[in-house]
């Protein structure tokens, strides 16, 4: 089907202009300039006058809990909270039930992503201390990455021999996207406060989250992270950075194309610190931790100078029984948020230019997919129109988690997605999903 989304802003590569685009065959086909007369009487005109069109967002960390979690989430019900909030193409998360850590079970998810995506999707391959040989049979073309836990977090994938991660940052056919806190340091610190716990000296509210999962922990993983990929020239992504700490391991001096050790992180750093906890307690429970409030002003100001490469949303389902329980020790940590990661971004004043270089145009570079993340005649029509001017408190109703909340609930927001294009197939208008087509395996062009 052709659709000639016409007056629109478009905004990509640094630039907001006026024009029109034509969609065809899956592609965009034709990007017409304000002014220029151009005849698309075949294709279905949407109006895009007072609204802004930029490429669909790629969100390179998700955790969609399929297989083995499907009570809290499953592939299609958060691909359909992905297209709600304009995320066009996503990669997942190993550390599901059985975890991702051979390429049968890899091939098994991308079988069931085939049946059940509406957004593009790629997934990592799970490390672990032993399974470098199946770590050595990824396709770099065919698979996003290779995920390292170098902190525990849900479902424990932590590794931490030495050796093993040394071998791994030599071996790695692919990009190595790293969750880093040390063990050492948040196992002693929970027994720490579980001894204050239980002595009556502390209460075992979200407040000690921060004081357990602490920014010398990240600090200490993430610098032996650079340390090692900087040693074995291994490709690195360090993930969800929370702490000002840690940005002093990155450069912003050189181009993205041309750096092998970057950073991401999530629109809850940049939005709560840890004056939240009060009033939110375990809703933003995450790992790592939210800190504090100078950690997210150091973080907001990364954007602009480079530091921060990504702006993943870690979308992390629970169901609210065991997130809001009475002992921080039992609550689990994460949240869901991808349908909200781009209305939120947008709520923090960061430029919309600077917004789609971060979200869409630098993970395509980063993870060199296939003509996406980019307007750009030829390439995927993964594009989404958000209008902003729509005022509105997120509200239950408009929902698509299976889990049916988030921290976001109740929040006042300017924006909102209208439409989500993905291979030129309309699958999210105006607060309906059309789920009559899928979305496509990410493919990547490395050498």
């Amino acid at each position: 089907m052709e659709y000639f989304i016409q007056n629109i802003t478009i905004v990509n590569e640094g630039k907001t202009v006026a024009g029109s685009v034509l969609i065809s065959d899956g592609k965009i086909a034709k990007i017409v300039p304000e002014g220029e007369v151009f005849d698309a009487n075949h294709a279905t005109l949407i109006d895009g006058r007072g609204k802004y069109l930029i490429p669909g967002v790629i969100d390179e960390h998700v955790h969609f809990r399929e297989p083995g979690m499907t009570a809290k989430a499953d592939i299609s019900s958060e691909s359909r909270a992905a297209v709600a909030g304009g995320v066009t193409s996503v990669m997942e998360m190993p550390n599901t039930i059985p975890q991702t850590t051979t390429q049968a079970l890899l091939q098994d998810k991308f079988d069931l992503a085939a049946e059940k995506s509406l957004a593009n999707y790629s997934f990592y391959l799970g490390a672990t201390n032993d399974n470098l040989k199946e770590i050595m049979a990824t396709d770099p073309a065919q698979v996003c990455g290779i995920k390292l836990f170098m902190g525990s977090s849900t479902g424990n994938m932590l590794v931490d021999q030495d050796s093993a991660l040394e071998t791994l940052f030599k071996e790695s056919p692919c990009i190595i996207a790293a969750h880093c806190e040390d063990e050492e340091i948040i196992r002693n610190n929970t027994q720490q406060y579980k001894k204050l716990v239980e002595e009556g000296r502390a209460l075992p509210t979200a407040n000690l989250h921060p004081l357990v999962r602490t920014a010398e922990a990240c600090y200490r993983s993430s610098a032996k992270a650079v340390e090692l990929a900087a040693k074995t020239g291994a490709r690195l992504h360090v993930m969800h950075i929370s702490t000002q700490q840690e940005l002093s391991l990155f450069r912003n001096d050189i181009s993205l194309q041309n750096k092998k050790i970057t950073a991401e992180t999530c629109p809850h750093y940049l939005f709560f610190d840890d004056n939240d906890y009060d009033k939110s307690g375990f809703a933003i429970k995450c790992n790592p931790a939210i800190k504090t409030a100078a950690d997210k002003q150091a973080l907001r100001e990364a954007l602009h100078s480079g530091l921060i490469d990504t702006i993943g949303s870690d979308h992390a389902p629970h169901l609210i029984p065991e997130k809001f329980t009475d002992d921080y020790f039992t609550a689990k940590s994460g949240f869901p948020s991808i349908q909200h990661t781009l209305t939120m971004m947008m709520e923090l004043g960061v430029d919309l230019a600077q917004l789609v270089t971060l979200m869409c145009h630098n993970p395509a570079i980063l993870y060199q997919i296939d003509r996406r993340g980019f307007i750009r005649e030829g390439y995927h029509a993964d594009l989404v129109i958000v209008d902003p001017h729509s005022e509105h408190q997120i509200a239950p109703e408009e929902l698509f988690y299976k889990c049916a909340w988030t921290p976001y609930l109740g929040q006042s927001v300017h924006t909102k997605v209208t439409h989500t294009f993905v291979n030129g197939n309309l699958v999210f208008e105006n607060g309906e999903i059309h789920d009559e087509c899928r979305g496509e395996r990410l493919v990547f062009n490395r050498n």
